[in-house]
């Protein structure tokens, strides 16, 4: 696992692009501070990019680091969340300006453990996490589901034995200032 992921970082340092398991489905990853490789993936999606990208983070220090506030509803919400669910919060800083929506949002799912948490961890900034599919293609449930142009189109791709997601999307949930709760995805 340990030369898996310091080719995933050498690749992320580059501006590039990987393809890895998260804890959900197969995502397309890069270094979401940098807005060349944030490009690429809007590119490689054929995606518009008023469209929001999901960035995985791998602890509370490293959300604080990025999110303007966080609400005790969130904490709550990250810490009884029986699946993966992603938040949308709504104030970011500190990402690439490509990545955080017109409204200043960002969703931000806290990956807690596995390949991906491990990956984040070392490389120590948030990673994009967006389906590895063109958009408004069906999300890819598993490998070989995933079209040969978006293997193609990055970097590296990360051995599948790492896989241990549970293959459906995770739950999105967006937070108001006030407190207000939309549910975006169950």
């Amino acid at each position: 696992m340990k030369e898996e992921i310091n080719k995933c970082i050498e690749i992320l340092k580059v501006d590039g692009l990987i393809l890895y398991p998260t804890d959900t489905v197969w995502g397309v990853g890069c270094d979401a501070t940098n807005e060349e490789a944030v490009k690429k993936i809007y590119k490689l999606k054929q995606r518009e990019d008023s469209k929001s990208l999901i960035v995985l983070v791998a602890n509370d220090a490293m959300l604080q680091k990025f999110v303007v506030e966080i609400t005790d509803l969130a904490w709550a919400i990250i810490d009884i969340a029986e699946k993966p669910t992603t938040i949308i919060y709504p104030k970011a800083k500190n990402f690439a300006k490509n990545l955080i929506a017109k409204n200043g949002s960002i969703a931000i799912r806290m990956v807690k453990e596995g390949f991906c948490n491990q990956l984040i961890q070392k490389f120590n900034k948030p990673i994009v996490s967006t389906s590895a599919n063109v958009s408004n293609n069906a999300t890819p449930k598993n490998f070989q589901e995933i079209a040969n142009e978006i293997k193609a189109g990055v970097d590296f791709v990360v051995n599948q034995k790492f896989d241990t997601g549970n293959h459906l999307p995770s739950s999105i949930i967006q937070l108001g200032l006030a407190g207000e709760i939309k549910i975006i995805r169950k």
